[in-house]
C-alpha cells in the first residue's frame, strides 16, 4: 500500500501567510461589509496569515492600526465606507506610520479612487468581486514573498 511517506512533497509546500521565521503575517482589515470583510479573512486565514482585527469603517481602522503598531503587516482598506472613507483613512495612517503597507480594496468602477490612493502611498489594490488568487497574488507581492 502507497501512503504519504512515500510521496513527501507532492502537495507541500510552505502557507504564503508566514515569515521567513514561520511567524505568520499579521493584517488589519478595514470593511464595512461584514461579507467581503469575513470573505478576506478567510482567504487569508487558509494561507496561515493572522488576521489581528477588523474594522468597519476608516476611523475604527485608524484607530486600531495605531493601537496595534507596529504589530500589523499589512491593511486591507476598503476605499467606499460610512464615517471615513478608506482614501482618508490610508493617508491619516501613512501620516502616522510612513513605512505602512496597505492594500486598497475597490469596487469596479473607482479607478480615479484608486489612482489616488497609490499616489497617497497604498501599495496595491484589489477589486471585487474578490478573487481568492489575486487577493493572495497582491498581498504577497506587497509583503516581499
Amino acid at each position: 500500500m502507497i501512503s504519504k511517506q512515500d510521496f513527501p512533497a507532492i502537495n507541500e509546500r510552505a502557507p504564503e501567510g508566514l515569515k521567513a521565521d514561520g511567524t505568520p503575517f499579521r493584517v488589519l482589515v478595514v470593511d464595512d461589509s461584514m461579507f467581503v470583510a469575513k470573505q478576506i479573512g478567510q482567504i487569508l486565514t487558509s494561507e496561515g496569515y493572522e488576521v489581528v482585527a477588523t474594522a468597519v469603517d476608516g476611523l475604527d481602522g485608524l484607530e486600531k492600526y495605531k493601537e496595534l503598531c507596529p504589530n500589523v503587516d499589512l491593511v486591507t482598506m476598503d476605499i467606499t465606507m460610512p464615517k471615513m472613507d478608506g482614501i482618508a483613512a490610508l493617508e491619516q495612517i501613512m501620516a502616522f506610520d510612513k513605512n505602512a503597507k496597505i492594500v486598497m480594496i475597490s469596487a469596479l468602477g473607482k479607478e480615479e479612487l484608486v489612482k489616488k490612493a497609490l499616489l497617497l502611498g497604498a501599495k496595491n489594490y484589489i477589486v471585487k468581486p474578490l478573487d481568492r488568487k489575486k487577493v493572495l497574488e497582491r498581498i504577497s507581492s506587497v509583503l516581499g514573498k
